[in-house]
């Protein structure tokens, strides 16, 4: 027996986390709509092949791994994508014959099979039951998406954390009319997330109780703690105004801030004027600061200090965090060391370093390009300072896996707020495809609001959109990538969209592999760390980003609730950019090398890296999304969709 001190303290049992929304209808109603995701973007990327049913016009059947159907309806729309109808997925017991990809490499099959006899309805409903469980499908069909028994343990961790996060969502959901009176910052915690990967809030490496501190659904404010670190390990850049540290954090810390952080390293005997001071995530800290820094702490290169005492919101990003009580002081983003859809969500050292050059780079365009800044008036949300900090060990080990070279730093971004004219609001893209639990489209609301037409409206989103988008490719082969967190619309005080916002700079700006004369004032600096693509594969970015990734659902969605035919969106999608040409002759050689029109474009596949390409695998260097075939372009002359 061990024997204890008699005066021992007993250990007090931690309180349990409360899980409220874990509620079985919830539950099972955010798990129904997950498989139907699952199912409609897997068919898209041709992870499976569902077959339609002989008879049923949209009808679909995918043969499990236990032998038995899985059925469903299906509706197809442009780029090939899928839309999977959730109340009508159903599990048959035994195989029905259906014609598939699958079957065209195998053998012929008996004249049975091949003609199977009629079932009676009665038989039907008396062998099929409603199948909803994402989690199930992914067990019961491991065999025909080809998982290995790695990326399947951690595909099933992930996917069902993003469904505790759905359910966590449709537990507090607002109506649309409310999320309406949102705030840009607040609305942002009522996301769902990336529309094309299925595991989108998977965040492996947050337990339960960090979910509930730190994620954008749990709406909690924090409190930043701030850490100082030795110039010896760290290095501070900013833009013209922000040269030196003491400007941005006069700006940023309030003077009795600054003196009691000068204070705590006095008295350690520590120069206040040889260190940088910067945020840090309080997860990050805990699970990979201290314990990988260590040395440095020992060293006194880096000491821990108190809060700012301001209060913070993570945006969708996680590792983003909006100033609500000082909207004037900038948005601060961190590194955190968590695995979220397709990256460890750090911070590139090189790149963090560098912000603060391509922001004035990028920026110097838009202000000498009367186009953009005055017709478009777009709002480039610029990485104005930096902080970086790298690992003595790990950033000089090229072969260790990246995650372990993004571990500490920070950037501070423009705020929003301060841009916006008076009587402006804005909302992120994403925001445009949500839909509340009853069944009302956020776009719909503000439509409504509005007072336009469907149409009217929709060519007011695209005059607002593409415009700056276009015009930074074909004037100066320079694409961002406008994915649903990242653009951000800017409405009137009738929710009219009126003009474009765009940030995260340094990991999502790309240009041109092929040299253009307006890259010529580029900065080697800048050069040096912005991805470059040939012209043929830059106009990806805006396909896929902002067309695949964020208007085809969003065509689905008009037709469905505005009574815009999705023929009709896109026609207006390419009208945009017609006009958008007209507009600029001077630029047809651009137009024709960065070919916005061509006939087909490559499938980019997002689900297709996590389930095959990279799967959960330590990488050197980050990933990028898998190239699958091609899919038709809607916005070709010739295609069906405008016919």
């Amino acid at each position: 027996m061990p024997q204890y001190p008699a005066n021992h303290e007993s250990v007090e049992s931690p309180e349990l986390l409360s899980t409220p929304e874990l509620d079985r209808t919830v539950w099972d109603r955010a798990a129904t709509r997950l498989l139907a995701k699952m199912l409609g973007e897997f068919a898209y990327e041709e992870v499976i092949e569902p077959a339609l049913r002989p008879g049923g016009s949209d009808t679909y059947t995918l043969a499990l791994d236990d032998g038995e159907t899985l059925s469903f309806r299906a509706g197809r729309g442009v780029y090939g994508s899928w839309h999977i109808a959730p109340d009508s997925m159903r599990v048959t017991e035994g195989n029905v014959p259906a014609r598939t990809a699958q079957d065209q490499h195998t053998s012929a099959r008996t004249a049975q099979d091949r003609n199977p006899p009629a079932r009676t309805p009665q038989e039907d409903s008396a062998r099929t039951a409603p199948f909803r469980d994402p989690l199930q499908f992914l067990a019961r069909a491991r065999h025909l998406l080809r998982l290995d028994g790695a990326t399947l343990g951690h595909l099933i961790r992930e996917i069902t954390t993003t469904l505790v996060a759905d359910a966590r969502l449709d537990h507090t959901a607002f109506t649309a009319a409310q999320l309406a009176e949102l705030d840009y910052a607040e609305l942002e915690g009522h996301q769902t997330g990336h529309p094309w990967l299925v595991a989108n809030k998977g965040r492996l490496g947050f337990s339960a109780t960090d979910a509930s501190r730190f994620t954008p659904e749990a709406r909690r404010p924090v409190r930043l703690p701030w850490i100082a670190v030795s110039t010896r390990i760290g290095g501070y850049r900013g833009v013209t105004g922000l040269d030196t540290p003491e400007q941005l954090y006069a700006q940023e810390l309030d003077a009795p801030v600054r003196a009691s952080f000068a204070a705590e390293l006095r008295a350690r005997d520590l120069d206040p004027g040889a260190y940088l001071f910067l945020p840090v995530h309080p997860w990050q800290w805990d699970e990979w600061i201290v314990p990988l820094f260590a040395p440095a702490i020992a060293a006194g290169d880096i000491v821990a200090l108190h809060t700012d005492g301001d209060l913070r919101l993570p945006q969708q990003s996680i590792r983003t965090f909006t100033n609500l009580g000082r909207p004037e002081r900038r948005t601060v983003k961190l590194p955190l060391s968590i695995l979220n859809t397709l990256v460890w969500r750090g911070l590139p050292t090189e790149r963090t370093f560098a912000a603060p050059a391509v922001t004035t780079w990028v920026q110097g365009l838009r202000d000498r390009d009367p186009f953009l800044r005055d017709t478009c008036g777009v709002i480039l949300l610029g990485e104005v300072a930096s902080v970086t900090v790298e690992h003595p060990l790990y950033n000089h080990l090229p072969e260790t896996p990246y995650q372990f070279k993004e571990i500490l730093g920070a950037i501070w971004r423009e705020p929003l707020e301060p841009r916006l004219a008076p009587g402006e609001r804005a909302r992120t893209l994403a925001s445009l495809l949500h839909t509340d639990p009853q069944g009302r489209g956020f776009t719909a609301e503000l439509v409504t609001r509005s007072g336009l037409t469907p149409t009217a409206w929709l060519t007011r989103l695209f005059a607002a959109l593409l415009p700056p988008l276009l015009h930074f490719l074909y004037q100066y082969g320079t694409v961002f990538s406008p994915h649903g967190e990242n653009a951000i619309i800017v409405f009137d005080g009738q929710d009219v969209p009126v003009r474009l916002a765009i940030k995260d700079f340094v990991d999502d700006v790309n240009i041109s592999a092929q040299p253009l004369p307006e890259h010529t004032t580029m900065p080697e600096d800048v050069r040096d760390v912005l991805l470059t693509e040939e012209p043929g594969f830059l106009t990806q970015f805006i396909h896929s980003g902002l067309f695949v990734g964020v208007f085809r659902f969003l065509s689905r969605l008009c037709e469905e609730q505005l009574g815009v035919p999705e023929a009709e969106f896109w026609s207006l999608v390419r009208a945009e950019i017609l006009r958008h040409h007209a507009r600029f002759p001077d630029l047809k050689e651009r137009f024709e090398m960065f070919d916005m029109l061509t006939p087909r474009i490559e499938r980019l596949c997002l689900n297709r890296n996590r389930l095959y390409r990279d799967g959960y695998r330590d990488r050197s260097e980050r990933p990028h999304a898998a190239v699958h075939g091609t899919v038709p372009n809607p916005l070709h002359p010739s295609a069906r969709i405008l016919e």
